[in-house]
């Protein structure tokens, strides 16, 4: 029988529990991974109980609060709080999802937060994007011509600019990505669902002229075709897009371009 085994540091043992809530009439339970790449120590998950009262109704609100009023050590991203910057995008009660857009009352029990998966670890919640950045600067995701520039800027019509819709909504904030099991075992050579759906956004666009230098790019047997439409990119998408349906679309215009 074949056993695995796991480094030693990556066990996740319990942290701290805190309370600055005994007397508050609602209260609620977070669980928050944390990790210091300087103590040399395994991540651990702290507890915190806090008072809802005291902050808004969206788990970044108690991010926030816990940071500001609890433990100023308490690391993570966030930016927009509108759901527009994908800063805080972050493994949320089993769900790779946004903090700021997450209600709290979506949540029963204890608020489990984790770092998005299946990615190297900065701090606490803060996960190591420059794989998938340097992904998309492969991609080449801005508007390539060929053809002189015209006058003022080029058109186009509403038919062509709607199937667009669907595709320039992407904020990447990766959620898509890192709940892909293709993904996961090949990221330095799968792109993934959030890159190909920026690959799409190009090749539908109308007013893009490097349709072959762009599926040139992609028709790769790892680069591609990794992805067996397990459906994990479109149900955990923030933003109710459907990047497995992009990857379909640029695999029918490859086998277009063949026959």
């Amino acid at each position: 029988m074949v056993e695995f085994s796991l480094p030693a540091n990556s066990t996740v043992r319990p942290g701290k529990k805190v309370s600055n809530a005994r007397a508050a009439k609602n209260k609620r339970v977070f669980k928050i991974y944390r990790w210091n790449p300087d103590d040399k120590q395994n991540p651990r998950l702290d507890e915190f109980e806090v008072d809802t009262d005291a902050f808004g109704p969206m788990v970044l609100d108690a991010l926030i609060h816990i940071k500001n009023e609890v433990d100023s050590t308490l690391t993570f991203r966030r930016s927009c709080r509108e759901g527009i910057c994908g800063s805080c995008a972050m493994n949320i009660d089993g769900l790779n999802t946004l903090a700021c857009t997450k209600p709290l009352d979506e949540i029963k029990g204890d608020v489990k937060v984790y770092p998005l998966p299946h990615m190297p670890v900065v701090k606490d919640l803060v996960p190591d994007l420059n794989l998938l950045y340097a992904q998309l600067a492969s991609i080449k995701p801005w508007l390539q011509t060929q053809s002189p520039n015209p006058p003022k800027e080029r058109l186009q019509s509403p038919e062509d600019r709607a199937k667009l819709d669907g595709l320039y909504e992407c904020i990447l904030c990766f959620c898509c990505a890192t709940s892909c099991p293709s993904y996961w075992w090949n990221p330095e050579r799968y792109l993934g669902p959030a890159i190909l759906l920026q690959a799409y956004r190009w090749l539908a666009d109308s007013r893009d002229e490097m349709t072959g230098e762009r599926l040139d790019n992609l028709e790769d047997p790892f680069r591609l075709y990794r992805c067996h439409q397990i459906m994990n990119c479109t149900q955990t998408c923030p933003k109710g897009l459907n990047p497995a349906l992009a990857i379909v679309e640029i695999k029918k215009l490859i086998v277009r371009r063949r026959g």
